[in-house]
């Protein structure tokens, strides 16, 4: 999350899937909302659905949210996936775009202490790396350049 990937799957694709979107649209209210409601787990089976069908019905350019790796079931089901793109970004720039963007006001970081935050974003990274395919390193790159090198792979 706030590394740029549904940005830049806009300017992929402006028809591609934004996983939390379609997420927010089929349980009616805020992932925040639902994550109070109904807590993280049920979350995340209707991830693991939600992705189940978009690979299956070979979507393109899949935006997912940034815990999907946290399901093992989800990474065998990316690991099957030709493309699996990671775009990598240092935790201190993550947390202060995740800071800065109050229209999407995210459980994990709302939930958390900085320290918190900053422990799942290190057990998260070997698995980003384990299903990624390709690594772009974003620092310092607009998401129109970061596009452009997806496009070129």
């Amino acid at each position: 999350m706030g590394a740029g990937k549904t940005t830049v799957g806009r300017l992929l694709d402006p028809n591609f899937h934004d996983m939390d979107e379609l997420i927010v649209n089929q349980i009616g209210m805020s992932i925040n909302d639902f994550f109070a409601q109904e807590g993280e787990e049920a979350f995340r089976k209707i991830e693991a659905t939600t992705l189940e069908s978009l690979l299956a019905n070979q979507a393109e350019i899949i935006s997912p949210g940034g815990g999907i790796v946290v399901n093992p079931h989800n990474r065998e089901l990316l690991e099957k996936n030709p493309y699996n793109i990671y775009l990598r970004v240092d935790f201190d720039t993550l947390y202060q775009r995740i800071e800065n963007d109050l229209a999407m006001q995210r459980p994990l970081y709302l939930n958390n202490t900085r320290a918190e935050f900053k422990e799942i974003f290190e057990e998260r990274l070997p698995l980003y790396e384990e299903v990624a395919t390709h690594i772009i390193d974003v620092e310092g790159k607009t998401p129109e350049e970061i596009a452009e090198m997806i496009r070129c792979l």
